[in-house]
């Protein structure tokens, strides 16, 4: 039996844990640092904490991460791997990615996701709901692209940034780490690390 275990009981868990039905999990659990306050998120089981997953990571067949904090992630990720667990990529199956591109450890691509040739996706990243990443993309660990964002090619985004919703950037802007790009923002200029840009065209917060 194939058994997923999903780190972050959270609106974003459920959609991980649809799409990992679609892609053959069979059985999907999740655990949850809310718990025991926490005990179903929708249709599926919570089984406890992280500290409970760290002693059942040999019950799944893989584990993912489906918190929406980047570093949050990052931090639960090398956890996780550094305890063992194995960390599947899942792609939904009417994401389009290149076979010439490279997704990281624990990442989600989903649904009308598109990731074209060339691109590098790093540990963990999420690449959600229609967005797109063009040819020649390099992304950190930690990413969130967010639903109906969109790449032009050659950009590239630094570790735990945030790309808000439905937010485009320009062909070969360099986005540093740990920046939140506000939602339908315009990207057209590079963007150093740690910082806040948003409006058309994006400017620093």
């Amino acid at each position: 039996m194939k058994r997923l275990a999903i780190l972050g009981a959270s609106g974003h868990g459920k959609v991980v844990a649809d799409c990992a039905e679609m892609c053959g999990w069979e059985t999907v659990e999740f655990f949850d640092d809310a718990w025991p306050n926490k005990l179903s998120n929708g249709r599926w089981p919570v089984l406890g904490n992280t500290d409970a997953l760290l002693a059942r990571l040999k019950e799944f067949g893989g584990v993912l991460v489906a918190v929406g904090n980047n570093a949050v992630r990052a931090d639960k990720l090398n956890e996780l791997s550094s305890a063992g667990a194995k960390l599947p990529v899942l792609l939904h199956p009417s994401a389009i990615v290149s076979r010439y591109s490279t997704l990281g450890a624990g990442s989600v691509v989903l649904a009308g996701a598109v990731i074209n040739v060339d691109c590098s996706i790093g540990i963990g990243a999420i690449i959600n709901t229609s967005a797109t990443v063009d040819h020649d993309c390099v992304l950190g660990d930690a990413v969130h692209v967010s639903p109906g964002a969109h790449l032009a090619g050659g950009v590239t985004v630094g570790d735990r940034s945030w790309l808000g919703i439905g937010s485009a950037v320009r062909q070969m802007v360099r986005i540093g780490s740990g920046v939140t790009v506000g939602a339908g923002a315009a990207v057209v200029t590079n963007i150093p690390d740690e910082c806040t840009f948003a409006g058309v065209p994006a400017q620093m917060l």
